[in-house]
């Protein structure tokens, strides 16, 4: 469709438009016409094919006056040695911040704690959640005394960005119930390549409440089936953590190490099940474990692998570990943020409800 007798380098414009065409043609390889999806489809398999051989020519991101300020603060952020995910996340809520105050002035010298008031005060006007706002208070944060040290903005400015408060506890943990956690589990017993990952996933999630990225980041390396240990790269605390192959993780690893992962030189663990293999990313986890919860109908607040991590701290509590031991297993910092399982374990809210003062009495 695109007349490509050699590789060169390609515009998303032209892919467009051999897209269209390709909608509207009626060769023999066309086994399906659908003229109003065709053009998407072909737009995407075409970029993917594209970048993986190198010449697909991406348009730039257009420049803004604050660019080079945002990629110094990016650049002392990784010195930190921060998650990346912390890192994009402080970088993408600034640039947000930058591009909304590029319209009122060019220069960090003529900033105050008012524009930042107004830009907190166009987030809650678009009905932006409180944790948001508070994570857009954090960034700024970090970015204002940045520029401070820089010598770029007024000093003290950084001090009077205060997050909104925000009630703790105020619900319980959104994950499924252990008995739909094994629901999940048995329901990918199937033998094609889409169950053997969907199980390998559902486990190292919900037996070792891992984070999407730390999964993500697995490799083929990271387990020692000598020793049957497997190391993780901690995504917030940092540092790399050692956990025991349990039984049936290892087994379901292993299943889909021989029957379902697809051959390559890729050396992390899971994969795209589609060509160009490559590493599947946390958006495509996040979608298959929510694919499963969908299909079971579990009825649960959040249907992703993170509810999974929180249906294994409370299974845990549940079992007697202590909250330093949680904490420790699930790589939090401290046990202030497992503190909400104690909160809400009814059984042992109860088993002291129980408790007699009679014999004190």
């Amino acid at each position: 469709m695109m007349e490509l007798v050699s590789l060169r380098c390609v515009e998303t414009a032209e892919i467009e438009q051999a897209g269209v065409r390709w909608a509207n043609d009626e060769g023999a390889e066309r086994v399906g016409k659908r003229p109003e999806t065709s053009p998407v489809h072909f737009a995407k398999f075409a970029r993917q094919w594209l970048r993986f051989l190198g010449v697909l020519n991406l348009p730039g991101r257009p420049t803004g006056c604050f660019d080079v300020q945002v990629a110094e603060f990016k650049d002392a952020l990784e010195e930190r040695r921060l998650a990346s995910t912390t890192i994009n996340t402080y970088v993408t809520r600034t640039e947000n911040f930058l591009r909304w105050l590029s319209a009122r002035c060019s220069d960090l010298s003529l900033v105050s704690v008012y524009d930042v008031d107004d830009f907190l005060a166009s987030k809650h006007d678009a009905r932006a959640h409180l944790l948001t706002i508070s994570g857009h208070c954090i960034a700024l944060r970090a970015f204002v005394h940045f520029a401070e040290e820089q010598g770029w903005s007024p000093p003290g400015i950084w001090r009077g960005i205060v997050g909104p408060r925000i009630p703790m506890y105020t619900e319980p943990p959104a994950g499924p119930s252990w008995v739909d956690v094994r629901r999940l589990i048995r329901s990918t017993q199937g033998k094609t390549s889409g169950d053997l990952r969907t199980r390998a996933l559902l486990l190292l999630c919900a037996i070792y409440g891992l984070r999407v990225s730390e999964v993500a980041r697995l490799r083929l390396e990271d387990f020692n089936w000598r020793s049957e240990t497997f190391s993780v790269l901690r995504s917030k605390r940092g540092g790399v953590q050692q956990f025991p192959i349990q039984y049936e993780v290892g087994e379901a690893i292993l299943d889909y190490l021989r029957y379902g992962r697809p051959r390559c030189a890729c050396r992390h663990l899971f994969l795209t099940a589609q060509l160009p293999y490559r590493p599947l990313s946390k958006g495509a986890i996040c979608s298959v474990i929510q694919r499963q919860f969908n299909r079971l109908g579990i009825q649960s607040k959040h249907r992703g692998p993170h509810s999974l991590r929180h249906a294994c701290a409370t299974r845990l509590l549940t079992k007697g570990s202590s909250l330093k031991e949680i904490a420790d297993f699930l790589g939090h910092r401290s046990t202030q943020c497992v503190a909400i399982y104690a909160r809400y374990d009814r059984r042992s809210l109860r088993n002291v409800a129980a408790f007699s003062l009679a014999e004190i009495l």
